[in-house]
């Protein structure tokens, strides 16, 4: 098993159904109907045992979402390559079309002066877990993390929450212009790594892919 990147995974051949956020690479699978979403659960399934590697598997009446990541290096691997592989193929025979334009994630992000402080509190409030050193994360997987991001001083003037919004590389500045469109203004282009817009009334989001990180 080794490490690749998400540059490495988006590049190879056979992952144009994919698209990698953050550290996990995605796929939305448009089934139609909940019969045939089935279907294509089974095979990824059979796929998954086969290869000892198990996605994350979202079926909705219309839709299939798939999470592939490798979680023992908390990273993509050839191993999410190979699967990713797999499955497309999978669905191609089963005549179900992937939807890359519907691929996307998100957080919420708290700032915080003590971050083990606040992140005990939410914890106890979400029956959430410690996630390494800034994050805490629903055990079962099951809902969205928080990241607790310190602060050096406390902040006035602005809200110390915000949503981090996970999109694909390829749809991110589409993505902001979207937001600007609908009456948000942009406070930090930090493109292409993410950007952070405010609403109308001056709450934050920031539209982030896994471009321009470590």
């Amino acid at each position: 098993m080794e490490k690749i990147t998400a540059q490495q995974f988006s590049e190879a051949e056979g992952t144009e159904d994919w698209r990698v956020l953050w550290w996990q690479a995605f796929a939305v699978f448009r089934t139609k109907d909940f019969a045939t979403g089935l279907r294509l659960v089974d095979e990824v399934g059979r796929l998954a045992e086969e290869a000892d590697h198990h996605p994350d598997v979202n079926l909705r009446y219309p839709v299939l979402e798939l999470r592939l990541a490798t979680h023992s290096t908390m990273s993509l691997t050839d191993k999410d390559l190979d699967l990713a592989r797999k499955i497309s193929a999978a669905a191609r025979e089963l005549g179900v079309r992937a939807d890359p334009g519907a691929i996307r994630t998100w957080e919420f992000a708290l700032d915080a002066l003590d971050v083990d402080k606040v992140r005990a509190f939410w914890c106890a409030v979400l029956g959430y877990e410690l996630a390494g050193d800034s994050d805490i994360a629903d055990p079962e997987g099951l809902y969205p993390p928080v990241y607790v991001q310190q602060m050096d001083e406390m902040r006035t003037g602005r809200n110390r929450i915000h949503i981090d919004v996970g999109v694909p590389h390829d749809q991110a500045e589409a993505r902001v212009q979207a937001g600007l469109d609908a009456g948000g203004t942009l406070v930090r282009d930090n493109g292409p790594s993410h950007w952070t817009l405010a609403d109308p009334e001056g709450n934050e989001v920031d539209i982030a892919t896994w471009q321009g990180r470590d």
